[in-house]
């Protein structure tokens, strides 16, 4: 469930980087469009994720959210610098943890902390290795619970970070497309990774983690996407990234018990240049992508 979707500056239409993703949850869930502002912070004080409390920054970033209505974090979103973060659910073969860190709190903190890509992958690799994720992803289903991947990314950059417990591996992508959905795609090509899998020597993540196979069949949503994208190379623009988010064919638009519940794309030029849009509601074939704006951010007080 989910996709995600990077378009760097070489394969659009105008330069700038977009991002699309699709949200699938369980049908009955609400999502919601919700903004928070630039906020100082005292030192001290923490901050409530869904199901801890973990230390806060003396910062954090304005941010616009698409928000599971029961959780704190969120599914997709982004901030006022122009970073936008999204996130995948993964089966691997390390085990699920307790309640700690969900992945959708790891968009959320990453947006709330990160004021380029690299930055927000970094807050979020170190909350992962220090705190772990885990934790119930449903409201109504206690046993449904996953490892999380991630795409990242703003106006010059994007990076694919996937995650095995608190295990870990990042790649930058600064040209054509790339896309991620439910399942672990990075091989030996990253440029980072956490202490336990750099101890392993050069490996192939994905081989190594993945509770499936690791190579994703042609029919796959994934491969689908793929596909997709190297349709429109080159002329990438905010509109067609929004009809590959209303596939069909290859249930990219997802409609059942589970179901697409909601959907953003962004358009990044620059850090003071970048437009969202969203539909606040399931099923983008149905739903009209509205215009959102992030509120500028503030200063700390000294």
């Amino acid at each position: 469930m989910c996709d995600t979707f990077v378009a760097m500056p070489d394969a659009t239409a105008d330069g700038s980087v977009l991002f699309g993703k699709n949200s699938d949850r369980p049908s009955d869930e609400g999502q919601r469009m919700v903004r928070f502002p630039a906020a100082g912070h005292p030192p001290g004080a923490t901050v409530r994720c869904t199901y801890i409390d973990i230390p806060q920054v003396r910062q954090t970033h304005a941010v616009l959210l698409s928000r599971p209505v029961w959780m704190w974090g969120a599914e997709m979103g982004a901030n006022g610098h122009g970073v936008v973060i999204g996130n995948e659910a993964v089966w691997t073969t390390e085990p699920l943890g307790p309640p700690a860190l969900l992945g959708m709190d790891l968009v959320r903190l990453g947006l709330e902390r990160g004021a380029t890509a690299r930055a927000a992958l970094d807050a979020m690799t170190g909350l992962l290795e220090a705190l772990g994720q885990g934790g119930a992803c449903a409201e109504a289903d206690p046993g449904f619970a996953y490892h999380n991947s991630f795409l990242i990314a703003d106006p010059t950059e994007a990076w694919v970070l996937e995650t095995a417990g608190r295990h870990w591996a990042a790649q930058r992508i600064a040209r054509g497309t790339r896309n991620i959905s439910n399942a672990l795609t990075i091989r030996e090509d990253y440029e980072l990774c956490s202490a336990g899998v750099a101890a392993r020597g050069r490996i192939d993540f994905a081989a190594t983690f993945s509770a499936a196979p690791a190579d994703p069949p042609a029919y796959s949503r994934q491969a689908c996407g793929a596909r997709l994208l190297a349709g429109h190379a080159g002329r990438i623009t905010p509109e067609a990234m929004m009809a590959i988010l209303r596939d069909h064919d290859g249930g990219i638009c997802m409609h059942g018990m589970f179901a697409t519940t909601a959907s953003m794309v962004s358009r990044l030029v620059g850090p003071d240049e970048h437009e969202h849009w969203a539909t606040g509601r399931p099923h983008p074939c149905a739903n009209p992508f509205v215009p959102f704006g992030v509120e500028e951010a503030v200063a700390v007080p000294a």
